[in-house]
């Protein structure tokens, strides 16, 4: 059954063209019909998109209706950076951040590529400069984090991002609802009882969904790629089949106490609110 209260929220990317900027503006109109409690922004590292993201969520502030969310990396971050970003966003009104220790570009080592190295570090720094001003959420990865080197060592750092102050976390997508299941088992078995919500990507296109996949770790069960793989060119096909799949994992994960849901919109609306039509989450 879905919990008392759910909460939806919706990731965007900062765009970097005007066309892109008036897509994003078009999918917000379409998505705030959802009511999210907030719409989060992602963060380039090495200053690819830093800008357009501080751009984009001061836009979606000022509009007054739905918070925003910046995401913010400590890879390839000094602190002096990360201070004046927070300054920045407290003056703007931000209340709540996704605090990310963010991809390695290409070209760093395995060595420390910013002031911080850890998400925990961030979040630690962040309650040091700014107190309890911001929510701060962090990421989770129920089928763990691509560069764990072992899945209890997956799961304390997830422990040490809540000890240094996160309110509440996102996973990394995911097909698999047991996989969640365990992984909030997991937590309660190691004291973490902050809000887990799990992260939905819609299924569109098969390419992008498997470079993605391939890309952060998150696995396509061989059932789904198989299946997803059968469609070919026929895309209304594929998509009205990824609605209709990812509609019923999210009832499953629902079932299961998820306390919301975020949806990894790609800049697009029509598939999400497609999936919560299905829900009947208007």
């Amino acid at each position: 059954m879905k919990p008392d209260k759910l909460t939806l929220s919706c990731e965007f990317f900062p765009p970097r063209t005007e066309k892109g900027r008036d897509n994003l503006r078009q999918a917000y109109e379409q998505l705030k019909t959802l009511n999210p409690a907030f719409f989060s922004v992602t963060f380039g590292a090495g200053g690819s998109t830093q800008e357009n993201t501080l751009d984009t969520v001061v836009e979606i502030q000022q509009r007054g209706e739905y918070d925003a969310a910046p995401h913010l990396s400590c890879i390839t971050s000094d602190k002096a950076m990360l201070r004046n970003l927070l300054q920045q966003y407290q003056q703007h009104g931000i209340q709540r951040i996704v605090a990310l220790r963010g991809d390695r570009p290409s070209g760093f080592g395995s060595g420390a590529a910013g002031d911080l190295e850890y998400a925990s570090e961030l979040v630690q720094f962040i309650r040091e400069e700014t107190g309890d001003h911001f929510h701060i959420e962090v990421a989770a990865y129920p089928e763990f984090h691509p560069q764990a080197t072992s899945a209890q060592a997956d799961l304390e750092f997830f422990r040490q991002k809540v000890a240094a102050g996160a309110d509440s976390a996102i996973t990394q997508y995911f097909y698999n609802p047991d996989a969640y299941a365990r992984f909030l088992d997991n937590c309660a078995k190691m004291g973490i009882d902050i809000p887990i919500v799990p992260g939905i990507m819609p299924i569109s296109n098969y390419q992008q969904l498997a470079r993605f996949s391939d890309g952060c770790g998150a696995e396509i069960p061989r059932w789904l790629r198989w299946r997803l793989q059968d469609f070919g060119d026929d895309l209304a096909s594929l998509q009205a089949y990824g609605v209709e799949m990812v509609a019923r994992l999210c009832q499953d994960l629902l079932d299961l106490g998820a306390p919301g849901l975020h949806f990894y919109t790609l800049n697009k609306a029509d598939s999400v609110l497609n999936i919560a039509k299905q829900l009947n989450l208007r």
